[in-house]
């Protein structure tokens, strides 16, 4: 089956679109925001927190987003969560000053929260209507958007903040999820029907009580928690606040790095989508460890940074959507928007800690070109723990 006959799906296509315009005004805003950090005089530590924090969310709320998400009408939540980032996403504009950076930070982790638990519902949807085939070509095809508009957005986001500034950036950015709004409103849904009637404590403890007596789930989600190692957004920030400035303006280095790597995101699944399988899965966390080591050592030159930056997200977006593929095949579906939340989380703080160890390292005075390698080498680990546990389990 083609993405495009995948495409074809009435639901896949209408929640693509959805997708695809979201998640553009979401990386559209994020160069505004770090670059507007950068402005305010911001150092690493509140660079790699206010990362961090983006990503706390879907650590903290996770367990209760899963009992939400198996109780709730999908529609009615999404359409919540989208109003939600609109209102967020407009009050950035009144952010002036780092006198203001808590009030940021709560805006971002609630507007964070939305994305996420939104993220986390979709995922738990269409393993309900969806299957076989089907269902990896639609989590590729997510990621691939993902990629499109990461790559899109920073490039586009980049040269609006550069241009235009921070405020327009952001009322740009609430248009873009008045429109997904929009398109929500047409949209008809009917999965399988799954209903909970359990309170919300007690759906907490037999989500987390499945994970546990299914051992094979649990490893897997702590494979997937890996591809947290690329959340790269301090480190390119840093990069372009400390190394490149002399070069190239901030807001324009952070859009061309994040652009460069989205675009090996977007590319990458083309080739390797039909040749990754259990077999081979631990030569793909070995070859993204080299590429991200070969990014660290390249990083002392702009231009052949990007090359090997290039390189480092060739693998991310497959190796992404096909272990959380493994995750939702063996799940059981009545867990499923439990699971997935739980999956988010630990996949979240694995973000959350790979940006704060990027902030606290370069503060303490590791070099950028040392934290990236040591990034790459966590892969190499997590090469390992695949192989033992496809010994074990496959």
């Amino acid at each position: 089956m083609t993405y495009r006959e995948t495409l074809q799906h009435p639901i896949v296509a209408k929640l693509s679109l959805i997708q695809l315009i979201s998640y553009f005004g979401t990386w559209f805003s994020q160069v505004a925001i770090f670059s507007m950090l950068v402005a305010l005089g911001a150092d690493a530590t509140t660079i790699s927190i206010t990362a961090m924090v983006s990503m706390l969310p879907a650590v903290i709320l996770s367990p209760l987003t899963g009992s939400l998400i198996d109780r709730i009408d999908f529609k009615k939540l999404m359409l919540t969560l989208l109003l939600i980032e609109i209102a967020m996403t407009l009050g950035f504009i009144l952010i002036d000053s780092l006198a203001y950076i808590g009030v940021l930070l709560l805006l971002i982790f609630i507007r964070s929260a939305a994305s996420s638990m939104l993220f986390s519902a979709e995922m738990a949807l269409f393993p309900r209507i969806l299957e076989g085939e089907m269902l990896k070509n639609t989590n590729e095809i997510h990621s691939i958007i993902w990629s499109l508009c990461y790559a899109l957005g920073m490039a586009v986001g980049g040269i609006t903040t550069y241009y235009w500034g921070y405020d327009a950036s952001f009322a740009i950015d609430a248009l873009l999820y008045g429109m997904a709004v929009l398109i929500l409103l047409g949209l008809e849904i009917a999965p399988r029907e799954i209903t909970h009637t359990d309170a919300v404590l007690k759906m907490l403890k037999d989500g987390f009580s499945y994970i546990i007596g299914h051992k094979k789930i649990l490893h897997l989600i702590l494979l997937h928690s890996s591809i947290g190692l690329t959340s790269f957004d301090a480190l390119i920030t840093l990069l372009a606040d400390y190394q490149y400035k002399a070069l190239i303006a901030v807001p324009l280095a952070i859009g061309i790095m994040n652009a460069t790597r989205a675009l090996g995101l977007m590319i990458g699944p083309f080739f390797i989508g039909k040749v990754i399988s259990t077999n081979n899965l631990h030569w793909f966390f070995l070859l993204q460890g080299g590429a991200i080591m070969l990014w660290g050592m390249s990083e002392y030159n702009f231009y052949l940074g990007l090359v090997a930056l290039f390189v480092t997200g060739f693998f991310i977006t497959t190796l992404w959507s096909y272990t959380y593929l493994l995750v939702q095949q063996e799940t059981d579906p009545h867990f499923m928007g439990r699971v997935i939340s739980y999956n988010d989380m630990l996949f979240m703080l694995s973000s959350a800690m790979t940006a704060l160890f990027i902030g606290y390292a370069y503060t303490f005075g590791l070099s950028l070109e040392s934290v990236t390698i040591l990034l790459g080498s966590g892969f190499v680990l997590f090469a390992i723990y695949y192989r033992w546990f496809q010994r074990r389990y496959l």
